[in-house]
């Protein structure tokens, strides 16, 4: 059975000053969430048991996955592997989708 969601549809959950989420959809073994992110956010390190994919739709942050630290902006994408420590810092104003493989229970 196939599932539409609409992001505006999805109220925002504050998960951290200037960062907000809302989890898009939501299968059995993968979960799309989108974040939008105020300028000066910090998403501090951290790791979970599940992969995380992204892609930048707008703006630009600092992304540190394991001992590397990229500049990313529009249309870059990245992989945080499962237990790979990683967190950013927001430079401007952004949104990112993020698939976490398998889903995160906590952000159901």
């Amino acid at each position: 059975m196939a599932n539409v969601i609409r992001a505006a549809d999805v109220e925002p959950v504050e998960m951290l000053s200037g960062v907000q989420r809302r989890t898009l959809s939501c299968g059995e073994r993968v979960m799309l969430v989108q974040f939008t992110f105020e300028k000066g956010a910090v998403v501090p390190l951290h790791r979970h048991p599940q992969e995380q994919a992204g892609y930048v739709v707008r703006g630009k942050l600092e992304m540190r996955i394991g001992d590397e630290t990229h500049l990313l902006k529009a249309g870059d994408s990245y992989l945080a592997p499962a237990n790979m420590e990683h967190g950013a810092k927001v430079m401007e104003e952004a949104v990112v989708i993020d698939a976490f493989a398998p889903p995160r229970e906590d952000y159901k």
